[in-house]
C-alpha cells in the first residue's frame, strides 16, 4: 500500500493460490488483473480510467423507445 503526496491509498492484493491481484483505488472502485503492469496502469488513470463508484454516468445513455 503507497500514498501519493495527495493522501490517496492505492491497495493491490494478491489472491492466495491464483494470479489474480485485486485493487481498490482510493475512490473506491474495484479492479481484478494477472498482470501487474495492466493493473497500476488502472489505477493511476484515475479520473479518466474509470468513474468514482455509483458513478455510470459516462458511456451509459438510456435506451429507450422514442415513441
Amino acid at each position: 500500500m503507497s500514498t501519493s503526496p495527495t493522501g490517496e491509498i492505492y491497495r493491490i492484493d494478491w489472491l492466495p493460490g491464483t494470479d489474480v491481484l485485486h485493487g481498490t483505488c482510493h475512490c473506491g472502485r474495484e479492479h481484478t488483473a494477472q498482470d501487474p503492469v495492466e493493473m497500476w496502469e488502472w489505477m493511476l488513470a484515475h479520473p479518466q480510467g474509470h468513474q468514482p463508484q455509483g458513478d455510470h454516468s459516462q458511456g451509459h445513455r438510456p435506451q429507450g423507445n422514442s415513441s
